[in-house]
């Protein structure tokens, strides 16, 4: 899958991921070990992830202890308050109201009617990954779920373009939550990051303080291996 470039994302297409961590220096050293990694400073007690010099993603410091430790996927919406009315309509919930971002863009959090966190992105300065697909960077977002078949609805509905399109290159795919989770655990998606050797990349992993979720394992969309990085946020490593 070739490489490509933030202009080409259309409603629907995951078009930014971020992470929420307690101690943002020791997220670098983990990612920086792992990816290659550098960082710029991105304000407000976070640092963007550049990869060749191109934006991968966003580290930034929870605010409050009681928030998860955990990556989110943004899809790329642009109009976000008419996607998060879409969103409402359809089952889904809205956790934050779509609000600006300096002048980068508009962003919103919402669930689907099972509960699974992601994004909104209404890009302006800033619109969204500067690579994906390559080594390092952003590859697929899976959707584990407690409901496939309402899950297919929902999206199926909400992203049709996206999901359906001739030319679509979506990223994103779902999958019954018990593939990876055990029975009883929320409905979430797990990013995933291109490597290419994921038997190598669970080692650094590790090595890093990290831990492995599920060893690396066959999927359709390639080889897979779920884990967390050394402060609890979890991830997946893909091998296409």
């Amino acid at each position: 899958m070739a490489e490509n470039r933030a202009s080409e994302y259309t409603e629907g297409v995951p078009c930014w991921v971020d992470v929420q961590l307690p101690d943002v220096e020791a997220g670098k050293r983990f990612y920086g070990g792992l990816f290659g990694w550098t960082f710029e400073d991105a304000g407000g007690d976070a640092v963007w992830a550049r990869l060749a010099g191109a934006d991968v993603a966003r580290l930034a410091r929870k605010r409050d202890g009681r928030l998860p430790t955990v990556w989110t996927v943004y899809f790329a919406a642009p109009d976000a308050r008419e996607l998060a009315r879409r969103i409402l309509a359809a089952g889904g919930q809205v956790v934050s109201d779509p609000a600006p971002v300096r002048d980068l863009g508009t962003a919103a959090l919402v669930t689907d009617p099972q509960g699974a966190v992601f994004g909104l992105w209404q890009a302006a300065a800033h619109p969204g990954f500067g690579l994906r697909h390559a080594p390092g960077s952003f590859a697929w977002a899976q959707l584990y779920t407690s409901d496939t078949d309402a899950a297919n609805a929902f999206y199926g509905h909400l992203f049709a373009d996206a999901l359906f399109g001739t030319d679509a290159d979506p990223d994103f795919g779902r999958a019954p939550v018990t593939e990876v989770f055990a029975a009883g655990m929320p409905s979430q998606f797990v990013v995933h990051f291109r490597t290419g050797d994921v038997e190598a990349a669970v080692g650094a992993v590790q090595r890093l303080g990290g831990r492995v979720q599920a060893p690396p394992f066959e999927t359709s969309y390639g080889k897979v291996a779920v884990v967390t990085d050394n402060q609890g946020a979890s991830f997946a490593l893909l091998q296409r």
